[in-house]
């Protein structure tokens, strides 16, 4: 076993760092306060290769490794999960899906300007009665010969009106369920395709998250991504990666709200010494570091098992649902430590709190992750 960094994985998690740093962490509460798309940033975010850091570089991506990426996130989790969810949906569910199952000219014309950030990706899988139930689509996607008919409402779409380019899960074939589903490729600017409000958020403020509507949108036969019917496979398999992602953003927060409330232990002083050196925060902070620590581990071992080539679908079940787990928990303490400068913005820790929550509920819930692990210790 090792756990050493390569010498690249350890200038990729540097250069992370260092933009969060530089980049992102000026004007994050602004943009938190004003729902904020952090638009100039995630501009960089593409000129650094980080859009689309898992595609090869045939398609314009950054050809590296599945731990580069989670290193990626980690870093500008702790400062913007705003930020760091773009940099998932777009790499995960987005990149991932059209690499690995898309057409050749569909990788030609859609997949090179969203690997290098030229364009925007979103995933359409929730709607207003298919969340977690991702069998019950309610869009449809009528065969009219050469194109379908798209009728039908996404919810919570993340990079909802800044994408350019959608994959869109819908039903064409009702009597057969969840094997009756396809994926589809739309763009935006097309007929009958409509963006709804933004969304008021508890946390991820900063994100683009919108309903998106479809009233009989003609989408070409050519964008249908792989064989008819293959929708739901595609929708499962794309999310098994992005369970990674989103697994690696909770770990950001959580090391994010930890080494801003060991800073504050150490300078902050009651009773002649700092709080740190008090046994009551002191065991805190050991709590806190060593939760952080296990999730770290299952995260990157599902990231290896992804570049190994081997199964990871459990694994990445169970780094999502116990960083997202150590996510909440850690930032709820990181708070009680700051006292009640963590009840002020300008402390950073009661942001983070709000943003790891969602970490629980997308691309899967903690009662969903725990579904798919029990049946995956069943079988």
């Amino acid at each position: 076993m090792h756990f050493e960094l390569t010498e690249e994985q350890l200038m990729i998690q540097k250069a992370a760092r260092d933009f969060a740093q530089q980049e992102l962490l000026p004007g994050v509460i602004e943009r938190d306060e004003y729902q904020k798309f952090p638009t100039e940033q995630v501009k960089m975010l593409g000129e650094l290769g980080f859009l689309g850091m898992m595609v090869d570089p045939k398609y314009c991506g950054s050809g590296l490794d599945a731990i580069s990426y989670v290193l990626v996130m980690e870093e500008l989790s702790k400062i913007d999960a705003s930020a760091s969810v773009v940099v998932s949906v777009n790499n995960s569910l987005v990149c991932y899906g059209l690499e690995k199952y898309g057409s050749e000219a569909q990788k030609e014309k859609f997949l090179k300007p969203l690997a290098t950030g030229g364009k925007i990706g979103a995933f359409c899988l929730s709607e207003p009665e298919a969340g977690s139930d991702a069998t019950s689509q309610h869009t449809t996607a009528e065969d009219k010969g050469d194109y379908y008919l798209l009728n039908g409402t996404k919810n919570w779409i993340t990079n909802g009106s800044t994408a350019s380019t959608y994959l869109v899960i819908a039903q064409t074939h009702p009597a057969l369920r969840h094997k009756g589903i396809n994926a589809f490729i739309v763009e935006k600017g097309t007929e009958g395709f409509t963006v709804g409000p933004k969304e008021n958020k508890l946390g991820i403020r900063g994100s683009d998250t919108h309903s998106l509507m479809f009233n009989d949108v003609k989408v070409p036969k050519e964008n249908r991504i792989g064989e008819d019917g293959f929708g739901f496979t595609f929708a499962m398999a794309t999310l098994e990666g992005g369970r990674i992602g989103i697994a690696a953003q909770a770990l950001g927060i959580a090391q994010g709200a930890f080494e801003l409330a060991t800073k504050y232990a150490k300078e902050r002083k009651t009773f002649g010494k700092p709080i740190a050196e008090h046994q009551a925060i002191a065991f805190k902070l050991a709590d806190m570091a060593t939760q952080i620590e296990a999730a770290r581990m299952l995260v990157y071992k599902a990231a290896w098992l992804k570049d190994q080539g081997l199964p990871y679908t459990q694994a990445g079940s169970m780094a999502k649902l116990y960083a997202s787990k150590v996510a909440m928990e850690v930032t709820v303490e990181a708070v009680q430590v700051h006292g009640g400068y963590g009840f002020v913005k300008e402390y950073h820790v009661e942001r983070l709190m709000r943003d790891a929550k969602i970490t629980q509920i997308y691309e899967g819930t903690s009662e969903i992750q725990k579904m798919v692990i029990s049946r995956g210790i069943i079988r």
